[in-house]
């Protein structure tokens, strides 16, 4: 058996507010022990996902942007696959240029919205509203496939419908509502596996995944064993999945402790 490790990281593997790991550094020594990929599967961008590959001392495939594209290190599989060459690393795009997405959102806006993207703020106001340094909100900053925005004024139902008639989706993470493509995590995490069984053969791979909020749903229905941590009030972000004993961190050491101790 080959385990394959999918994970979201805000809210999850990061604590919610400091963004800090030490709680789950146990499960993390775990993984690195039995040789278990680990895909970073979040809704971060390239930049911030690369410096938290350094941070944990991983070198593995990740997903970006809830899904807009896969990063593959260089001759990380066997074979060839269907890719670009971008940023020193083998790519799979499937999300929607980001310009596309802030011209959606500013013509929603004109219909009485009131809607504050990452795309109306500038580095300062990025940290101050996330909590991130002011060097990890430039990076956060440089998003090419998903705006994450706040809905200060306006109905989430109606806001839906506009976003879907653009052929585009409305999801909701830890902290903001997110506008990508018709992309999701869940898509990119099949497409992902389907190379790891590739690479490992298809009655060897079983895949994990941990998560905790409603983005994370499709890449929880994409893996074989899908687990929600708690979030900070306690709960959880819903009933269909198993279910982490832990806030975060705290949730995501548990999972690894029960799954591959």
């Amino acid at each position: 058996m080959k385990l394959i490790i999918f994970t979201d990281l805000d809210g999850t593997l990061l604590d919610h507010n400091t963004y800090a790991f030490e709680a789950a550094k146990l499960g993390l020594e775990l993984v690195k022990e039995k040789n278990i990929p680990l895909v970073l599967c979040t809704s971060k961008t390239f930049d911030e996902t690369v410096y938290y590959q350094k941070l944990l001392g991983i070198n593995e495939p990740f997903i970006v942007e809830d899904g807009g594209a896969i990063y593959i290190p260089q001759n990380y599989f066997n074979f060839g696959f269907e890719c670009q060459e971008k940023k020193g690393h083998l790519v799979i795009e499937l999300g929607t240029d980001y310009g596309n997405l802030r011209r959606a959102l500013l013509e929603i806006k004109e219909q009485g919205f009131e809607i504050t993207g990452f795309g109306d703020l500038g580095f300062e106001q990025i940290s101050q509203d996330t909590g991130l340094s002011l060097e990890m909100a430039k990076l956060a900053a440089e998003r090419e496939y998903d705006e994450p925005f706040k809905l200060i004024k306006g109905d989430e139902s109606v806001l839906k419908k506009l976003i879907e008639e653009r052929s585009l989706k409305l999801s909701k993470g830890g902290r903001y509502y997110h506008i990508t493509g018709k992309n999701d995590k869940g898509k990119t995490v099949a497409l992902l596996t389907s190379l790891f069984k590739k690479q490992y053969g298809e009655e060897e791979v079983v895949t994990l995944g941990i998560g905790d909020s409603e983005n994370d749903f499709a890449m929880l229905d994409a893996v074989d064993k899908g687990y929600l941590v708690k979030k900070t009030d306690n709960s959880y972000a819903s009933e269909d999945y198993e279910k982490a004993e832990g806030i975060g961190p705290d949730g995501w050491r548990f999972v690894i402790e029960k799954e591959i101790s």
